[in-house]
């Protein structure tokens, strides 16, 4: 069972009268999620609803195909209650990008993950979009029978969601920007795009393994470094959209060129490729990707754990500056560096710490780091915030 999500809107007790309706729909149905199969007597107690407002929601979720009738329980005496779980048929399709790979997939309301499709992307700027859409067209053709609620897209970079424009991605060098829009056209479903460390902040929430009453950074690693913040209930975003960007402070002012046009900035010394680097000064052969080097480190090559940890020495400094300035209750790391966790976690947690800190957060991997960003493509379309933004923007003007 997933743990109860606790997400600021939806984990208070059920709304006042003055309250749209909508926000006991939503309550209920993240109940049903979170806490599946659970009974319309046990939605009552947990949601603070009345029976009657459980049982009217409840009637209008089964008539939508939101949720289903499973088995019954057991009870002591009486009629055994009839039990509720949220339908496997409403579906997203997720779509995770990175500056070279792709990965499309199925994801049910549930964070279950299918279909899964990798692409790697043309080295022809303009045909990127082209073949992201083919491998969502696929994968849509080969599950009928499901009801597509969106299309969730995370990328590796700042999206402007009202101007629909990239703002920050150094690390892309095709027409990011135009995915939204040429995505939605082609396919007719809605679309909702966001920075990846975003996403999976979002996510966290959404499926209950973060509790939205304590502030959280989720820091992705991977080409470079992101990191998505949610504080005080709601994901910050900043002037422009462009808050996170703690991969591009300077840590080190004669350090290498970065992407981003400055040096030495955290991500050239604490990514991914921050460390097939150190391997290959010290072994003097290249890699061709993390997932090799992460490898060797498991077979315990020395290179390879000399390189591991000097990245993730890299990565606790900079984590001690996000302490610092945020002060977040948890830091949740997303990305390959997670396969080597037990390793790579009290390094990290050591060089955080090797400098006084006034509140030192807890430290962990997503609760399915193979899954992490995949299942974030949920959270962004059926988050309020998500669902709210897409039907502001499709509302014609007046």
């Amino acid at each position: 069972m997933i743990p109860p999500s606790r997400l600021a809107l939806e984990a208070r007790q059920g709304a006042s009268n003055r309250t749209p309706r909508q926000i006991n729909r939503s309550l209920v149905l993240n109940q049903i999620r979170t806490r599946q199969p659970i009974s319309r007597a046990d939605l009552a107690r947990t949601s603070g609803l009345q029976r009657s407002t459980i049982s009217t929601i409840v009637e209008g979720l089964l008539a939508e195909g939101w949720v289903v009738e499973s088995a019954t329980g057991v009870s002591a005496r009486g009629r055994k209650p009839t039990h509720l779980v949220v339908s496997t048929r409403k579906v997203v399709v997720a779509v995770d990008i990175h500056p070279a790979r792709t990965t499309v997939a199925l994801a049910d309301m549930s964070g279950n993950i299918s279909s899964l499709r990798h692409l790697d992307l043309p080295s022809a700027p303009r045909r990127v979009i082209a073949e992201i859409i083919a491998a969502i067209r696929k994968v849509i053709a080969d599950n009928p029978g499901h009801s597509f609620q969106g299309i969730g897209i995370n990328l590796p970079g700042r999206f402007n969601r009202k101007l629909e424009r990239a703002v920050f991605a150094p690390n892309v060098d095709w027409p990011i920007a135009q995915i939204k829009s040429q995505v939605e056209q082609a396919l007719g479903l809605a679309v909702v795009v966001e920075n990846v460390a975003n996403a999976c902040a979002l996510s966290e929430v959404w499926f209950g393994y973060s509790d939205a009453s304590r502030d959280i950074v989720v820091i992705n690693v991977s080409e470079g470094i992101g990191t998505g913040i949610f504080a005080n209930g709601r994901l910050l975003r900043g002037n422009g959209e462009g808050a996170g960007e703690f991969g591009h402070v300077q840590v080190d002012p004669n350090g290498r060129p970065c992407g981003c046009g400055s040096r030495g900035c955290w991500e050239t010394v604490a990514s991914n490729c921050s460390a097939l680097r150190y391997y290959q000064e010290a072994s003097k052969r290249p890699l061709a990707s993390f997932d090799d080097l992460v490898n060797l480190a498991d077979d315990r090559d020395a290179h390879a754990l000399a390189a591991v940890e000097r990245m993730c020495r890299e990565l606790g400094r900079g984590m001690h500056m996000i302490v610092s300035a945020l002060a977040p209750a948890e830091i949740v790391v997303v990305g390959e560096i997670t396969r080597l966790w037990p390793l790579a976690s009290g390094l990290i947690e050591a060089e955080m710490r090797r400098f006084p800190l006034i509140s030192v957060p807890a430290l962990r991997m997503p609760t399915d780091p193979d899954t992490a960003r995949l299942r974030s493509a949920v959270a962004l379309v059926m988050t309020e915030e998500g669902i709210a933004a897409e039907r502001a923007a499709a509302r014609p003007a007046r």
